[in-house]
């Protein structure tokens, strides 16, 4: 199961509104530029991102501006402000067979591993700010 092309497209987004709105009014269009995807995919992230408190957009083209500071947005915080996984990371296949010994042990050999990889994952995306990777990004520009 993949993680959806949401959060990278929101991570994407929130670079280009904290870096390229320094100079530029972020709208819509522009930001759908530096993604290249269609600005409608754009306003669902902003939509789902000013929901979650990291963004506030200005009604028609009055452009998108960071709430908080960019120290403060964590890339989790943008990983469970767009909804890219539903549930649980990894989806555990239904009804194994409770007459056969690996299908009836297989959650008491499985569910631990996998809790402890989603939190792994969890765990380093909190570890990782926006700011981060604007200092990143700026050595590379």
């Amino acid at each position: 199961m993949k993680i959806t092309s949401r959060f990278t497209v929101a991570v994407h987004t929130l670079l280009a509104i904290c870096v390229l709105g320094k100079k530029y009014k972020m709208t819509s269009d522009l930001i759908a530029s530096s993604v290249n995807v269609n600005p409608v995919v754009i306003r669902r992230t902003l939509s789902s991102l000013k929901a979650a408190g990291i963004i506030d957009v200005k009604a028609g083209s009055g452009g998108a501006t960071p709430v908080k500071d960019a120290g403060d947005i964590t890339l989790y915080d943008i990983y469970t402000a767009v909804d890219c996984v539903e549930g649980d990371l990894f989806n555990f296949h239904e009804n194994p067979n409770p007459e056969c010994p690996v299908g009836k042990n297989i959650h008491a050999v499985m569910d631990v591993h996998l809790a402890d990889a989603q939190a792994a994952l969890e765990n380093e995306l909190k570890s990782v700010t926006l700011a981060d990777l604007i200092k990143q990004l700026n050595i590379l520009i």
